[in-house]
């Protein structure tokens, strides 16, 4: 596949379920039961042990029938290895040009992290495929819809500090696609099933209703 078409098949949902753990087996058990509750793109933690591996046997275990990628990626080592590992696509708490250039050399997605307009700009200039918009803490979605009246070519995934509640807000606003961890995990798979049943509804609402755009002064 493509850049555009793993960028595509990763943010159709409207979610990205951000999966951290303690340990390997934590990883693989929290990414089975949210696959298993319905999602398709996961972006493991690279803050996890051995989180590599997961990434490789998710990747092995589910084909391209899941979209797979590794979040954390700070330098284009690390980039190379996940890319290596088997994920689809990166994402980058910060923006960092050798992680671009990396990621796009071997066909990889890269979701660079910002948090200003300026910043924003600067990513797109250097090519990359969505904006992790981070962290949201403090933030409201009617910033994010005040900033894509100025940039609506900006493909924004708000990440840190986007709740269940909050999720159809950010898409309200304009945003591409959210972010969450742990919110969506759990161990009763029927109540995470549930959970993630209710959010893709709440986002397909969401974006289906009109962003309102402030008239402009001639």
């Amino acid at each position: 596949m493509y850049r555009w078409e793993i960028t595509r098949t990763a943010l159709a949902q409207r979610v990205v379920a951000v999966v951290h753990g303690e340990s390997y087996e934590d990883v693989t058990a929290t990414a089975d039961t949210l696959l298993g509750a319905g999602l398709t793109s996961l972006e493991i933690s690279l803050t996890a042990p051995h989180a590599l591996e997961a990434v490789s046997t998710l990747r092995r275990e589910t084909g391209d029938d899941m979209v797979i990628g590794a979040g954390g990626v700070l330098d284009a080592a690390t980039a190379r290895t996940a890319v290596e590992a088997g994920a689809r696509f990166l994402v980058s708490p910060a923006l960092d040009a050798e992680v671009l250039r990396t990621g796009h050399r071997y066909g990889t997605p890269v979701f660079a992290g910002v948090n200003t307009p300026t910043e924003m700009v600067r990513a797109l200039e250097l090519g990359a495929d969505a904006l992790k918009l981070f962290p949201v803490t403090g933030r409201d979605p009617r910033w994010l819809r005040e900033v894509l009246d100025a940039l609506p070519q900006a493909p924004v995934l708000p990440s840190g500090g986007v709740t269940l509640e909050t999720a159809p807000e950010w898409i309200g606003a304009g945003a591409v696609a959210c972010a969450l961890n742990a919110e969506l995990a759990g161990r009763d798979r029927e109540s995470v099933a549930k959970r993630v049943t209710e959010l893709l509804q709440r986002l397909e609402d969401a974006a289906g209703v009109p962003r309102p755009r402030r008239a402009r002064r001639g």
